[in-house]
């Protein structure tokens, strides 16, 4: 369950609340340099601690690189970093292996493990765990750059107020690097008040609310992925659906298509200057399952945090009685802000590992 890819390798360990969580990405090429400060740039974007709409556990979410870069240089060996865990307060989260939260894993992991599975913080299914993601991430999506593919995300929605949405068939790079370089990234940043009003009366009311993140990535060459199983979307899902909180993904047009005719849905052909582009792009950069040379667009639909310090119906899994949970601990409000990094990452991983 903590592994991806077949022309990379990618391994995510460790727990919320044990002394550290990492990852293991084998099979990147030597010779990249990669940049520690953007690195680092990516993981300040996801970091708890840093903003009102996310959970308050500050974590300096400091990757120390063991292994496979050298002097700023990718060897070709695997590359291993180590995140410490340093700020936990576990005693929060006693009692909760017998009462499962609602909508969270406790209640699955306990019948699939025996009970044996670490509870504290959400344990190996903590949203913690996405911090090496976003490491991993920030290490490819640098080597990808440098092959001219570039990956933006942006909220697209928090409870229900919407951004603008990416221009489907052209995403200049001064909007690419803004976003990159965004905490709580927008297109139309207009709409940052409104959106963090709705997380703060969330957070007021003891509650959360969730929301969408739109993903682009721009570059890609055609003639990328394959037919059946072997598609760009399934790739790029099952590192997305990777993501704790992610509970639906949609690629162009999406569900909306359904609602379409054909002659609205397809994106008409043209040439210019010797290369094929498509007049739309419902597509999402995508024909049967391979890269058709058009952006990647693709949106992940992110659910409110679970855990939540409104009372809510659960069981004691001990005397199998039912009972009301009131959760205490530090959790986000909204997860959406800093799911996009996060999200970008995922890609980044999917898109180096379809390229081989």
């Amino acid at each position: 369950m903590s592994f991806y890819g077949e022309k990379i390798k990618l391994t995510v360990f460790g727990e919320s609340h044990g002394e550290a969580i990492g990852a293991v990405l084998a099979g990147v090429p030597a010779g990249y340099k990669i940049d520690m400060d953007k690195a680092l740039a990516q993981m300040a974007r996801r970091a708890p601690g840093r903003d009102k709409t996310a959970t308050p556990r500050l974590e300096k979410d400091f990757p120390e690189v063991k292994s496979g870069i050298l002097n700023g240089v990718t060897t070709g060996a695997p590359i291993a970093c180590v995140i410490e865990n340093t700020n936990t307060k576990s005693k929060d989260y006693s009692g909760l292996l017998e009462t499962p939260r609602p909508s969270h894993s406790d209640y699955a992991a306990f019948v699939k493990y025996g009970g044996h599975n670490d509870i504290r913080g959400g344990g190996h299914f903590s949203g913690r765990l996405t911090a090496p993601i976003v490491f991993a991430g920030a290490v490819l999506r640098q080597i990808l750059e440098q092959k001219g593919i570039k990956i933006a995300a942006h909220i697209a929605s928090i409870a229900g107020i919407e951004d603008e949405r990416f221009n489907p068939v052209e995403i200049d790079d001064e909007l690419i690097n803004r976003l990159n370089n965004s905490v709580f990234a927008l297109i139309d940043t207009s709409k940052e008040e409104e959106m963090r009003s709705a997380v703060e009366a969330a957070r007021k009311d003891l509650d959360s609310v969730g929301g969408i993140v739109e993903c682009a990535v721009t570059g890609m060459p055609a003639g990328i992925g394959g037919p059946l199983f072997d598609g760009l979307e399934g790739a790029i899902s099952k590192a997305v659906f990777g993501i704790p909180a992610v509970k639906g993904i949609e690629f162009g047009a999406g569900f909306k298509s359904a609602e379409l005719k054909g002659s609205e849905n397809n994106d008409g052909f043209f040439c210019k200057d010797g290369k094929v582009f498509t007049e739309t792009n419902n597509s999402g950069g995508i024909l049967g399952g391979i890269s058709s040379g058009m952006p990647i667009i693709f949106r992940a639909a992110v659910k409110p945090t679970p855990s939540i310090a409104k009372p809510q119906r659960t069981v004691d899994l001990k005397t199998g009685e039912n009972t009301t949970l009131e959760i205490k601990g530090r959790h986000d409000p909204c997860i959406v802000p800093r799911a996009v990094p996060v999200v970008e990452a995922a890609a980044a991983i999917a898109i180096f590992d379809m390229l081989g």
